[in-house]
């Protein structure tokens, strides 16, 4: 017993057993906050509900409803078609404020703009989706401008409670989010390596496009996981200016849990959610890697 106490202290004491100590209380957090409950949620999508009592044989029935019902089809590709849209209009705003940042302003003034551009964090997410509903409404700002200089004769329906509007909100809503890893990615790249095109002849476009460009792909590949993802799941701003043609995934989960209490159905949504944004965020980064890699 004193020898396995001894060995026990020297293990604790040494290099490994240090890390393990600092680790282990972040580590027991994660799996209790996080892996326990999404076992939970995978456990439950393989049971089946009856009003208050949950039948708790193993069962397939919840995956093959949600993969044939159209319904729930069209709810996953339209987040998937949003998602995308968001993320692919937030990165392409993001980058040109990244690179200026980075390229053009003085070093001595880039934290105050990055501190800029923190500023919309200061307000709560829930107030900022509630004034783009009052910008984008029929007798709001954008539609009162464009009528007031003649540009339209009657306020455009297309703006609000639809896609269109939750696309708009979001990115606007995750372009932080896009521009600091992008800016962070633009920063480790050498100038020297620039110079050198340039004094091979090659043009500030074609510099950016093989040289600048791939180099900043990494920061790039994670501005855009950082706003897809999240943006797949979202529930409040569908909620609140998307409307029937902006409804979501997210709000279909909502729906089977608490307004129609089938818990199980709104797990198995959930898991082929989680599934599908896997599977696209492995196959976004394994083509990255494939276009900035070494070639052969």
């Amino acid at each position: 017993m004193g020898d396995s106490q001894s060995r026990l202290r020297r293990a604790l004491r040494s290099e490994g057993g240090k890390g393990l100590t600092i680790v282990s209380p972040p580590l027991v957090y994660t799996l209790l906050l996080l892996a326990a409950p999404l076992a939970t949620i995978v456990l439950l999508s393989f049971w089946t509900q009856q009003f208050l009592t949950i039948d708790t044989n193993f069962t397939l029935a919840n995956y093959e409803e949600a993969l044939t019902d159209p319904l729930y089809r069209e709810l996953m590709l339209r987040s998937l078609r949003i998602s995308g849209l968001v993320t692919l209009a937030t990165v392409v705003t993001a980058f040109p404020i990244a690179y200026f940042i980075s390229f053009h302003v003085q070093s001595n003034r880039k934290s105050l703009w990055l501190f800029l551009i923190t500023i919309p964090f200061w307000t709560s997410y829930l107030i900022r989706v509630f004034l783009w509903r009052v910008i984008l409404a029929y007798d709001g700002p954008v539609n009162g401008t464009l009528l007031g200089l003649g540009v339209i004769d009657e306020p455009l329906g297309f703006i609000l409670y639809n896609a269109n509007a939750v696309v708009i909100t979001l990115a606007h809503a995750f372009a932080p989010f896009a521009i600091l890893p992008i800016f962070v990615s633009l920063e480790r790249i050498d100038r020297s390596l620039l110079e050198a095109a340039r004094d091979l002849g090659e043009s500030h476009v074609m510099t950016f496009f093989r040289v600048t460009l791939p180099l900043a792909m990494p920061g790039v590949l994670a501005a855009a996981l950082i706003v897809f993802i999240p943006t797949v799941g979202d529930y409040v701003t569908p909620r609140l200016v998307g409307g029937s043609g902006g409804t979501m995934i997210a709000n279909m989960i909502y729906a089977q849990i608490f307004d129609l209490n089938n818990r199980p159905m709104g797990a198995t949504l959930a898991v082929l959610a989680m599934g599908t944004v896997a599977v696209i965020s492995i196959g976004l980064i394994l083509l990255t890697r494939r276009w900035t890699g070494p070639k052969r």
